[in-house]
């Protein structure tokens, strides 16, 4: 069913509220200058990063191979069911050879992908309320059943001690800057040269930049393969509409508000197998038949003109980087 849920309803567009469009594509995701605390009212099913642990500091002489990780999503739950759809969750590992322990790296949602996606619609509230930061999990060990048994584990590069420290610099700002999830990347068509309205910040992003830190540092990486998921809507051109002051606020668009609000109300938590069917005719209604969605991006909202194919889950080769300074050898 997880391809079904991944296509968001659509309320009706309403011309009133709408401004023109951006346009420098696709837009930069934003930074923050700290994280903010997130709200009790988010609860994971899962718990977040639970035996996380401080990334250590390396000695300069360490030699640390450093390992590519990949498992279909939610394989501790459902195998790899969602590896047939090539629905990829990708991590990085670590070993020392001074020490001879073992450290995992990932990126992903402090409450499930669900939260990052779509918002609760919560009473006596107008605007959406978002559960959508995401954030990196250090943790000792790597999980080599996990890995192994329906993904990947193979040494992509080998690099230093002061190497590994500096990448660990890099991963707090990293971390304290880039705190939300987005789900989607939008673009114009399949075409691989098709304009690209948005990107995802996901956790093959934040993998990707990792290896790119590792390689301006001096890594050299192996000459192998190396796939990425992406879930991509299509859209054109997308139309700006405001953030949630401007919109939801006392002097805001009512009729763009609700709107919006019934974009999203098909997705509320815990529906009954009757509740999801019928929803489902709206989400072909709205996106398909109607050619709308609403997007959420840097805590603003977007109208998105929805075309054909709509929607397509790819699993694409993102090469290995090149650095831009000398190469460490061991």
């Amino acid at each position: 069913l997880l391809p079904l849920l991944l296509l968001a309803p659509c309320g009706p567009c309403v011309s009133a509220g709408l401004r023109s469009a951006r346009r420098r594509w696709p837009v930069p995701y934003r930074r923050f200058d700290y994280r903010p605390k997130t709200d009790p009212y988010c609860q994971a099913r899962y718990t977040f990063c639970p035996t996380g642990s401080a990334i250590p500091v390396m000695k300069e002489e360490d030699v640390i191979e450093v390992y590519r990780l990949q498992a279909p999503v939610w394989e501790f739950k459902y195998g790899d069911l969602l590896g047939h759809l090539k629905i990829m969750h990708d991590a990085v590992g670590f070993k020392s050879s001074l020490t001879g322990k073992n450290y995992t790296m990932e990126w992903y949602e402090l409450f499930q992908l669900g939260n990052c996606t779509f918002p609760h619609l919560r009473p006596g509230m107008d605007a959406p309320f978002w559960c959508n930061q995401g954030a990196a999990c250090f943790y000792k060990g790597i999980d080599d059943a996990h890995w192994k048994a329906n993904g990947t584990l193979v040494l992509v590069t080998t690099i230093s001690g002061t190497m590994f420290n500096e990448m660990a610099q890099w991963v707090k700002y990293d971390n304290e800057t880039g705190i939300y999830y987005e789900t989607w990347t939008v673009q114009a068509s399949p075409d691989k040269k098709s304009t690209v309205w948005f990107d995802s910040y996901e956790c093959s992003k934040f993998i990707q930049r990792t290896y790119q830190k590792l390689a301006d540092l001096g890594a050299v990486f192996k000459k192998i393969q190396t796939n990425y998921t992406s879930i991509i809507l299509f859209s054109g051109e997308p139309i700006y509409l405001g953030n949630e002051t401007s919109i939801f606020g006392p002097q805001g668009n009512k009729t763009l508000a609700t709107a919006i609000r019934d974009f999203y109300n098909p997705f509320k938590p815990h529906q009954s197998v009757r509740e999801f069917f019928v929803d489902l005719f709206k989400i072909i209604d709205h996106v398909i038949l109607n050619h709308q969605f609403y997007l959420f991006y840097n805590l603003e909202y977007w109208f998105l003109p929805m075309k054909s194919p709509y929607l397509k889950i790819i699993y694409e080769e993102v090469p290995l980087p090149v650095g831009s300074k000398a190469s460490f050898g061991v």
